[in-house]
C-alpha cells in the first residue's frame, strides 16, 4: 500500500466527528473533497474542503470518485466500511495502492453490547438493498440475529414477514441510531409490533420463534418446498445428487436443465460462499426457479433461459456440472471438450436411453455408475405395499 493514497475511507459514528480516533480526525480535517451520504455531511462541520453527495443508487458514485483522483478525498461510511459497508465496492474498483480505509465502530458491536449477545453467536445480515427473504434458511426457533435495515418502515415489512412465514411471536429489538445522542431501544413481537416512529439508521435484533417451518440444514428438503410443475428431482435422489456433487466453499456450479431449481438451490443452501448457474430452457419454469430461489433466499443463484450446450458459451466456468435434464451425446461431447480438466460431473437419466448413454460415457471416461432403486410404502387394498419409483442411474465423474 502506497504511504500517502489519495483515497481514504472513514467509517463515522452517530455522535460524528468527535467519535473519530486522532488520526481520522487528522486526514478528514485535512481532505480537499470530502464525499459521502447527505446525513454523514451533515455531522461534519464546515471547512475548505468541497462536499459532494453520493448519489443514489450507490454505484452511480464510482464515476464520481474516480474524477477526484489526484485530490486528497475522504469518502464518509458508516461504522465499519467492510462489514455490510460500502469499503468492499470502492476496494473493487480502485488499487490497492490508491485507497486506504480507517474503520469505525460497527453497529453490530454496538447493538451486542446493548443486547448483551455473544457476537461470535449471532448471525449478521445488513439488508439495506436486499430481500428479506435472505433471512428464510435462518428461520429457527431459539435463533439470533442482528439485522441492518433500509429505514424505519423496512421494519413494520419485516415484522409483517415474519407473521406470514409463521414466526409472528419472534422478538424484536428495535435500536434507532446506536452510538449517538438519539440512539433509542424499544421491544416487541414482530406480531405486536405497533410504533410507526422509527428513525434511520435502524439495526434489529431478532429473536426469532413462532410455529413456522424451519428448513433443514441437511440436502433433501421436502419436495414441498419447492412450486413445481411435476419437473422435479425428488428428495431422496435430491440428497444422494448433493452428496455426490459435494459442494465445497467457493466452488460454482452449473445446473443443465432446472426444471424447478431443486439442486441449483439446495447446492446455494449449503454455504454463503457458493455459487450457481441453471440452465433451463422453457420459460415459465425459468421463472419458476426464480421465485423458488427468491422464496428460499437464495436469489443470487443465476437463471438462464436456453437450451444446453448452446447457452453455456460465454458463462463463468464451473467447478461442478449437473445435467439433470436434456441429456444427449451432444451436450457430453461438449462438456468434455470444454470444461478444464479437474471439473466435475454429475449426470442422472431415468430413460432406458439415457441409462445407455451414462453406461456408455462410463466405459470411455470411468467414475462411478449408481443405480438407485427407490420404494415407498402406500396402500395396497385394504393393506399396504411397496410403490416402486422409476430407477435413476447416476454417473459420477472427474474430468
Amino acid at each position: 500500500m502506497a504511504e500517502h493514497p489519495w483515497l481514504t475511507v472513514i467509517g463515522l459514528g452517530e455522535d460524528g466527528p468527535d467519535g473519530l480516533p486522532p488520526a481520522s480526525r487528522q486526514i478528514l480535517d485535512s481532505a480537499e473533497v470530502v464525499m459521502g451520504p447527505p446525513r454523514h455531511l451533515s455531522m461534519i462541520p464546515e471547512s475548505a474542503a468541497e462536499r459532494v453527495e453520493w448519489p443514489v443508487p450507490f454505484s452511480d458514485g464510482l464515476p464520481l470518485l474516480e474524477r477526484l483522483r489526484g485530490k486528497r478525498v475522504v469518502v464518509l461510511a458508516s461504522g465499519d466500511p467492510f462489514w455490510f459497508g460500502a469499503g468492499s465496492v470502492i476496494a473493487r474498483h480502485f488499487e490497492p495502492n490508491e485507497w486506504t480505509a480507517l474503520p469505525g465502530q460497527s453497529s453490530f458491536s454496538l447493538a451486542a453490547a446493548r443486547l448483551a449477545w455473544p457476537l461470535e453467536q449471532v448471525l449478521t445480515l445488513g439488508l439495506h438493498a436486499a430481500p428479506l427473504t435472505r433471512l428464510r434458511p435462518h428461520l429457527s426457533p431459539g435463533v439470533r440475529m442482528l439485522v441492518l435495515l433500509r429505514d424505519g418502515a423496512a421494519v413494520q415489512t419485516l415484522a409483517d414477514w415474519l407473521n406470514e412465514m409463521g414466526f409472528g411471536d419472534s422478538h424484536l429489538h428495535v435500536l434507532e441510531a446506536l452510538g449517538g445522542p438519539r440512539e433509542r431501544r424499544r421491544s416487541t413481537t414482530a406480531e405486536a409490533l405497533s410504533f410507526d416512529d422509527i428513525q434511520h439508521p435502524v439495526c434489529v435484533g431478532l429473536e426469532i420463534d413462532g410455529e413456522g417451518r424451519a428448513i433443514s440444514k441437511a440436502s433433501g428438503l421436502p419436495d414441498q418446498v419447492f412450486e413445481s410443475d411435476g419437473q422435479i428431482t425428488k428428495r431422496p435422489i435430491r440428497a444422494l445428487t448433493l452428496s455426490a456433487l459435494a459442494p465445497k466453499p467457493g466452488e460454482h456450479l452449473w445446473d443443465i436443465g432446472g426444471g424447478s431449481g431443486s439442486i441449483g438451490i439446495e447446492w446455494l443452501l449449503r454455504h454463503d460462499s457458493l455459487t450457481a448457474t441453471t440452465i433451463e430452457p422453457r420459460a415459465e419454469r425459468a421463472e419458476r426457479i426464480r421465485r423458488n430461489a427468491d422464496a428460499l433466499g437464495v436469489d443470487r443463484l443465476n437463471v438462464v433461459q436456453g437450451e444446453a450446450p448452446e447457452a453455456l458459451a460465454g458463462l463463468p466456468m464451473p467447478y461442478v456440472v449437473f445435467v439433470g435434464g436434456g441429456l444427449s451425446a451432444a451436450l457430453l461431447e461438449w462438456l468434455k471438450a470444454n470444461l478444464p480438466g479437474g471439473t466435475r460431473l454429475v449426470a442422472n437419466a431415468v430413460t432406458l436411453e439415457s441409462e445407455a448413454l451414462l453406461a456408455h460415457w462410463h466405459e470411455k471416461l470411468g467414475g462411478d455408475l449408481l443405480r438407485i432403486e427407490l420404494a415407498q410404502a402406500g396402500p395396497l387394498g385394504p393393506r399396504r405395499g411397496w410403490k416402486a419409483a422409476y430407477p435413476v442411474v447416476q454417473w459420477s465423474v472427474t474430468l
